[in-house]
């Protein structure tokens, strides 16, 4: 089936690329860790009992208890992220802060409940590996990632507002290529920084800052930096309105070691110190269940739903001559374009029709849509009607391009169109359903409610959220109350 060899082409080398399967792959690897270390140390001291600890009841007990308690102390003080920019030694004292943790735990819990079955020398062995193994396995992730960020993928374009002060600054984002930061624009007076960087970086000048948000609609930018020495409140305060507005991440350098402000989340930099300001869902737990959840179930539905895709494969193709899958260019995350796949549901001639019938559209806005178009195809009305030509769109979750909730992935036009506080819609990835596409009277909905839906799911976003709107998305494909 050219359906399948197709995606299977598109889709397994990106894949791989993709952060959400990078979470799985680490946790996969920090649990072997963890497991290694506890049958190695099992064997060090109980080798004359037996050679594998699961075959003894009590310590296949004790093993499934401390797993997911390590895990979620590496988790909880953030030991398992992998950010951009951290020195080994801070790397070696946080797993080994961990491991005195469990240590101390397990110390604990001998001597309450008195488990003179257990060594003590077996939980110093285990504690020491443990702390040995992750420490091992995570330096050599960090050296991949460097590597990897270092020709130029996972990158996040930035633009930096500086003064002679941030030189040094600039110039470690510049020679540390593995960190994954790309400048695409100053906005600075410095004659010094002008000099040096002019040929390599777009260099814009200080009142630019002003009119900072009319980069950023155009231009894919993920956060602003803002290094200057002496911080200016009120250029300040446009820039954090600006990126609130278009769901940038801000960041402002700060050295107060006692500064605290309840909506900013402190980060860093290489050795500088950065308030964070969010306007986009960052809860890093539960976006890591959601990106887990994403690809777990898309997974899932594909292998699931494989007869179905099948016959509606077989359907299409039988029923007008084309190919199987409509791919068609979309906007994505911050403005990233991307291919986004649905099955066929109009003549192979749709788009060239579209001029002649762009009076008859029945909704306001950049959409088009007519509620009796007649490009679509029989086969295609059941579809659309039913929702299932947006299934091969499980395959875009897969490659990392969408979420399976989330707003839907407008085209490159109408996002053209989008007056500036709609382009929010863009700070988090695109999902196959949303709070429109539950909607039993969706397309009458007005373009700006739709909108605002859109941000109203961004701004209340919760794991809870995303499985009432995947539960209802079910119920409308069956209720077959779409188009």
């Amino acid at each position: 089936m050219d359906f399948i060899s197709k995606n299977i082409s598109l889709i397994v080398s990106p894949f791989i690329k993709r952060r959400r399967l990078q979470n799985i792959v680490l946790g996969a690897i920090d649990v072997m860790a963890i497991t290694l270390a506890f049958q190695v140390a099992y064997y060090l001291e109980y080798y004359w009992i037996d050679r594998i600890f699961i075959n003894e009841k009590n310590f296949l007990i004790l093993y499934l208890f401390v797993l997911p308690f390590w895990l979620s102390i590496l988790y909880f003080t953030k030991v398992t992220e992998i950010p951009r920019t951290k020195r080994n030694r801070v790397l070696l004292f946080e797993y080994f802060q961990s491991a005195l943790i469990i240590g101390g735990v397990l110390l604990v819990i001998y001597f309450i409940f008195k488990m003179s079955w257990i060594s003590r020398l077996f939980l110093i062995y285990f504690t020491l590996l443990g702390f040995i193994f992750l420490f091992c396995v995570r330096f050599v992730e960090y050296k991949i990632f460097r590597a990897y960020r270092a020709k130029g993928y996972n990158y996040v374009n930035i633009v930096i507002i500086a003064d002679d002060s941030s030189l040094a600054f600039i110039d470690s984002l510049m020679i540390y290529k593995e960190w994954g930061y790309r400048i695409f624009a100053i906005v600075t007076g410095s004659k010094q920084i002008i000099e040096k960087y002019e040929k390599e970086v777009i260099i814009l000048p200080e009142e630019f800052v002003k009119v900072l948000n009319d980069l950023m609609e155009v231009d894919i930018v993920d956060e602003v930096l803002y290094v200057k020495a002496k911080v200016v409140s009120s250029e300040v305060r446009n820039v954090i309105r600006s990126c609130e507005e278009l769901g940038v991440v801000f960041r402002l350098k700060y050295d107060d070691k006692e500064l605290n402000l309840s909506n900013a989340v402190k980060t860093n930099i290489g050795d500088k110190k950065f308030l964070s300001f969010i306007n986009i869902p960052h809860n890093p737990y539960a976006l890591m269940l959601k990106n887990i959840t994403d690809i777990t179930v898309s997974l899932f539905m594909i292998v699931l739903l494989s007869p179905v895709l099948i016959t509606i494969s077989l359907m299409i193709k039988i029923a007008s001559p084309g190919p199987i899958l409509f791919t068609q260019k979309r906007v994505g995350l911050r403005g990233r374009h991307f291919n986004l796949y649905k099955f066929r549901t109009m003549v192979v001639d749709a788009e060239k029709m579209k001029k002649d019938l762009e009076s008859e559209n029945e909704v306001d806005g950049p959409v088009f849509k007519i509620k009796d178009d007649p490009r679509v195809t029989n086969i295609g009305k059941f579809l659309r009607k039913t929702g299932l030509d947006e299934l091969p769109q499980l395959f875009n979750i897969l490659k990392g391009e969408m979420s399976l909730i989330g707003p839907r992935p407008p085209l490159p036009s109408e996002t053209q169109q989008y007056k500036r506080w709609q382009l929010r819609r863009l700070s988090i990835k695109p999902g196959l359903s949303c709070f429109w596409q539950i909607q039993p009277d969706r397309n009458s909905i007005k373009f700006e409610q739709w909108m605002e839906m859109d941000l109203a799911y961004i701004d209340n976003w919760s794991l809870r959220l995303d499985l009432v709107i995947f539960i209802k998305t079910i119920r409308t494909v069956f209720m077959r109350s779409g188009l």
